[in-house]
């Protein structure tokens, strides 16, 4: 399919106070990324984490970072170590840190010290459920998301889970960024459709950077 927006220069979309999606803004340094995250899962490996209530969850997952977001019979945690590995996580790559730098500033929080980068592989059919991100000690950063690969919708509702749903379409190198009065928003990924892209195959990953760690 042609892309009629392939050479567009990337744009701001607002989303909600405090949010909002950077179209295109990962473009550049796509394949620098998709070769960091082949580095990282090297190191720790994707799997399929499962819930404290026993569910087997259809995303994919690994992490860097000085934390790892990961799940055990006690519930969502950040810890040091790979629980598969008994490693620590592999560093954040450069590449990651200046994206999430940039991003971030663009949507002006300048500020932002990300500690932790969750690694999300998304096949055909998964999927990720409504809901907050609020296991992090400090609630003041924002969060980074960045999308490489097939397309996805992504859904933005509000603080409750019963809040009307935004419906919007991800890109390859799409960023969103949402913090402040939307920092609590839920939020979630459609199922993902079948498709092929260049870069990825018939996969989308998804970079979510945050400040796991209270650093005052």
């Amino acid at each position: 399919m042609l892309d009629l927006f392939a050479d567009a220069e990337p744009w701001h979309e607002p989303l909600a106070p405090g949010a909002l999606i950077l179209r295109r803004f990962a473009l550049a340094c796509a394949p620098e990324l998709m070769h960091d995250i082949g580095q990282v899962a090297a190191l720790s490996p994707f799997r399929q984490m499962v819930t404290p209530g026993g569910y087997t969850m259809s995303v994919a997952m690994t992490n860097c970072g000085a934390l790892g977001w990961t799940t055990d019979a006690r519930g969502y945690l950040y810890s040091p170590l790979d629980p598969l590995t008994h490693a620590h996580w592999p560093p954040m790559p450069q590449a990651f840190a200046q994206l999430c730098q940039a991003a971030a500033t663009a949507a002006g929080y300048p500020d932002f010290q990300p500690d932790a980068c969750l690694i999300n592989r998304y096949g055909i059919g998964a999927k990720l459920s409504l809901h907050q991100d609020k296991d992090e000690a400090d609630l003041r950063a924002p969060i980074v998301s960045v999308s490489l690969g097939l397309p996805a919708v992504f859904q933005f509702g509000g603080l409750h889970r019963n809040d009307p749903l935004q419906r919007l379409l991800l890109e390859h190198g799409d960023v969103v960024v949402w913090g402040g009065p939307s920092r609590l928003f839920y939020h979630g990924i459609q199922p993902l459709k079948a498709g092929h892209h260049p870069l990825t195959g018939d996969c989308r990953y998804n970079l979510t950077f945050r400040q796991a760690a209270n650093n005052e």
